[in-house]
């Protein structure tokens, strides 16, 4: 019986530990909130990363080394009572094969955050009731970080997670809080992101994240040259995706994440066609064409 126990403690500790898919930093800023209290900011801050870092998110088992790496930084410009008004920040990465270098894949900002929270009360996610806008935020970005990561490392390998974002923004429909809505004068809701990203009308976009990473970056350190050509070759599916959805949200969250990533690649090692590369980046994401400029070798 002694033994029966020890091997059933040792198995539920090695499952929940492959069961945390995520190692994410989350930060809570409140320096332009006059109040006096300030406690309550810390221990909101404390609250989170358990809720996020202890969840279990997924039924796969992960690495260590598979984990996604992430951060949010969570701005309050507003609190009274238990009213939170805000910003909040995303960025996560992966790494790349054979090397310590960690490429960025989410760098994205959502203005549209507010929330009610009672100080200790517990943060708990459940996939059918949304009781919580904190919770339902911050889990929707959990699976959409997870969903841009598996993505990377097999074509179309995010859907699942993206599903379960996408049952957030229908759970949230009626909640009162701002974000999660359809808008024709709001392109970067929370329902535009996802929908966006399950969506076949930018499966561009979906193709160019697994080139971009598996077959580009993975190899760059095996072969420079073919893998400046595989990354090279991603950035005119985005001109195709942009003759269709010129304003498309998900181009512009792409060179948001990557644009100073692939100046760096393109400014060093084997030569590319760099006049066409910069032809090209420029028609996709002038937004950035002095980051293109900087292209050089």
């Amino acid at each position: 019986m002694r033994n029966f126990l020890y091997l059933f403690v040792i198995f539920a500790l090695v499952h929940n530990i492959g069961a945390q898919e995520i190692n994410c930093t989350i930060t809570v800023n409140a320096d332009q909130v006059n109040q006096t209290n300030r406690q309550i900011f810390g221990t909101l801050e404390r609250a989170l990363n358990d809720f996020v870092n202890k969840s279990q998110w997924t039924n796969r088992i992960y690495k260590e080394n598979e984990k996604v790496n992430a951060r949010m930084f969570i701005t309050i410009t507003d609190y009274a009572s238990d009213r939170f008004s805000g910003n909040i920040q995303i960025q996560s990465s992966r790494p790349v094969f054979n090397t310590s270098y960690e490429s960025p894949i989410f760098n994205y900002k959502d203005n549209q955050f507010n929330f009610r929270y009672i100080e200790f009360q517990p943060l708990v996610y459940n996939p059918n009731v949304f009781d919580s806008n904190l919770v339902g935020v911050i889990s929707y970005y959990i699976y959409i970080m997870l969903g841009l990561d598996a993505d990377t490392f097999a074509l179309e390998g995010g859907t699942d997670f993206y599903k379960e974002a996408q049952q957030i923004v229908t759970n949230a429909q009626g909640s009162g809080f701002s974000g999660w809505s359809q808008s024709a004068s709001d392109n970067r809701t929370r329902f535009v992101l996802v929908d966006n990203l399950l969506s076949n009308t930018f499966r561009e976009y979906r193709i160019a994240m697994y080139n971009y990473h598996r077959k580009g970056l993975d190899i760059l350190g095996d072969n420079n040259s073919t893998g400046k050509q595989v990354i090279a070759g991603s950035m005119r599916l985005f001109e195709t995706l942009m003759q269709r959805r010129p304003n498309a949200l998900l181009i512009q969250t792409f060179f948001d994440a990557k644009s100073e990533e692939i100046q760096n690649i393109f400014s060093d090692g084997p030569k590319v066609d760099i006049v066409s590369l910069k032809e090209t980046l420029n028609r996709v994401a002038p937004f950035y064409s002095t980051t293109w400029d900087e292209i050089t070798y």
